[in-house]
């Protein structure tokens, strides 16, 4: 079992520093060691062991020391930046709000009539970026702004313990969505996104088999 990488780099570490102080024959018998315990290949061994703890003179009061035990974050540059998040919102915006598999498609079309139309202003650079612009990246750009336009709790309907009690239950085998006669029936609030108050509901009843459909405005919950 070889080592971890905790313990290559702590082996590393102590290992760089008699390197440091050994001669050229001596460096050659420490490669060899340093290889077969770690399992690096001499080319990268012989970097690690040269490069770590090296000191470098910045000017007189500064000295930067190597540890390649760190790795520098980089950040690569974003292709799909701001600028295209906001054109995409826009038009995604002005097509309903579809997903990015109706919206990839017809995506070019779109920036340019509505460029005709002056009804977009985007620089070239960011209208190229669309030509390559796949399903699943609108989606992901556009996560937050979905989330934004959530709706939530539109049946109002929920569960009460003392008319559940009071309704019996029936069987799997007595449902039979083959047979006209079966409905599903549910209440969509017409609130406008607040639910405070009172406001129109549509009492929506399904029929499962032949697909009809009845609706009725109620104007709140009541019994009555």
């Amino acid at each position: 079992m070889g080592l971890t990488m905790g313990e290559r780099n702590t082996v590393t570490k102590e290992i760089a520093a008699r390197h440091r102080r050994a001669t050229k024959k001596q460096k050659g018998i420490i490669l060899d060691e340093f290889t077969a315990l770690t399992g690096y290949n001499r080319s990268y061994a012989s970097y690690l062991l040269n490069s770590h703890g090296k000191e470098v003179r910045v000017n007189s009061g500064v000295v930067i020391k190597a540890d390649v035990r760190k790795k520098a974050n980089r950040q690569r540059q974003k292709f799909y930046d701001e600028k295209v998040k906001r054109v995409l919102r826009q038009i995604w915006e002005m097509m309903g709000c579809i997903c990015g598999k109706r919206l990839a498609p017809i995506i070019k079309e779109l920036i340019a009539k509505l460029k005709e139309f002056k009804e977009l202003a985007i620089d070239i650079k960011t209208e190229q970026k669309f030509l390559t612009i796949s399903p699943a990246t609108i989606d992901r750009l556009l996560k937050e702004y979905r989330k934004m336009h959530e709706l939530k709790g539109r049946s109002h309907t929920k569960p009460g313990t003392l008319l559940k009690s009071q309704i019996p239950i029936r069987t799997f085998s007595q449902w039979d969505e083959q047979r006209p006669g079966f409905l599903e029936i549910d209440l969509v609030g017409h609130e406008g996104g607040d639910p405070s108050g009172e406001f129109i509901q549509s009492l929506d009843s399904v029929d499962i088999c032949a697909g009809w459909v009845e609706l009725d405005a109620v104007r709140n919950k009541a019994q009555k």
